[in-house]
């Protein structure tokens, strides 16, 4: 990936926003150390964490500080960005013991439903696969339905194809299909997405993702059913009327974001190769001025996440080959916020 200079500039005179970079001010603390790439991470009932990682196909659980492994997931291929990704806690948790994960395999990315303890049962296969671009978050929207993340799998027609899964943000039931409204009568919810890795609701029920970008310019966007963002004739803001812009766009240096949080009136989102946690405000029409924190503190930032204890926690992606790791790598903190 090329490094370019003075990105961020046109991103602010894009987006209308200034960029400032703050240091840290949030207290955190390390809650688990010495973990391989963890990816998905979520929060469950009692309290407890359930999280991924993306290379030895573990589902672990994270409670009280100790870490201990629950299954690993059979037939997962961890080949360059693949493997172990996204997970999502079934909103009826207490009463199924379900979990939703995304894995890429040897022939293709899937979706599965998990009963802890059980072996996955497939509900959404044939998500193209690739080393690159494989999306892979899952999130349960305030709708109770199960949204995913997905990437152009290295091809960049596919993500302005309708008949593709690659490349979209993806609405179904729990069962896989095709959730009721979706507006192509299909599982695409809205299209023209390089690489979506970052999927959150405002309290208020809109939907904002992270996306990466290419050379130029990463994003980020609020979703709306059958929207088309423009990958790949734009990354960022064309102003074409046929794609929707982002609401604000950052160069791949200081972003490269992938998973993204809504927490204290803010969505927070990780940063890979930019090392830091962007803070940004939400606005009854937008968001506001972004503000990075822990730069440089904690390495490669993966995923966000809401704790139920009212702290936000975070994961770091230093072993996942891009990165480098210090011995207490990869990690996951808690954090008070900034």
């Amino acid at each position: 990936m090329k490094v370019h200079t003075g990105l961020v500039i046109a991103a602010v005179a894009l987006t209308g926003l200034s960029v400032s970079a703050v240091p840290a001010q949030a207290a955190t603390t390390v809650v688990a150390s010495q973990l391989a790439v963890p990816w998905g991470l979520g929060f469950l009932p009692d309290g407890s964490a359930l999280f991924t990682e993306r290379n030895t196909a573990k589902i672990r659980q994270l409670r009280n500080g100790t870490v201990t492994d629950v299954q690993t997931v059979p037939g997962v291929s961890a080949q360059g960005e693949g493997g172990l990704l996204g997970l999502a806690v079934s909103p009826q948790f207490e009463q199924n013991r379900t979990v939703f994960i995304y894995y890429t395999t040897a022939s293709d990315n899937r979706i599965a439903r998990v009963v802890l303890g059980q072996a996955p049962q497939p509900i959404v296969t044939g998500i193209p696969k690739a080393n690159i671009h494989n999306g892979g978050r899952l999130a349960f929207g305030p709708d109770g339905l199960l949204y995913a993340g997905t990437g152009d799998a290295g091809n960049t027609s596919n993500a302005q194809n309708r008949a593709s899964l690659a490349g979209k943000i993806l609405r179904m039931t729990p069962e896989g299909g095709a959730a009721p409204g979706n507006p192509f009568n299909s599982l695409v919810y809205s299209l023209g997405h390089r690489n979506v890795q970052g999927l959150t609701w405002s309290t208020d029920g809109r939907l904002f993702s992270s996306e990466l970008g290419q050379n130029t310019f990463d994003e980020l966007n609020q979703i709306t059913s059958g929207a088309n963002y423009g990958w790949p004739t734009c990354e960022g803001r064309c102003n074409n009327p046929n794609f929707v812009d982002p609401l604000a766009t950052w160069s791949t240096s200081q972003a490269s974001p992938s998973g993204i949080a809504f927490y204290k009136n803010s969505l927070y989102m990780a940063g890979l190769r930019g090392q830091r946690m962007w803070l940004i405000p939400v606005t009854s029409t937008g968001v506001g001025t972004p503000r990075a924190l822990y730069q440089n503190q904690f390495g490669r930032l993966r995923t966000p996440v809401a704790g139920p204890d009212g702290n936000l926690y975070f994961t770091t992606s230093n072993r996942d080959g891009r990165g480098s790791p210090v011995a207490a790598d990869d990690r996951i903190v808690r954090s008070d916020g900034a």
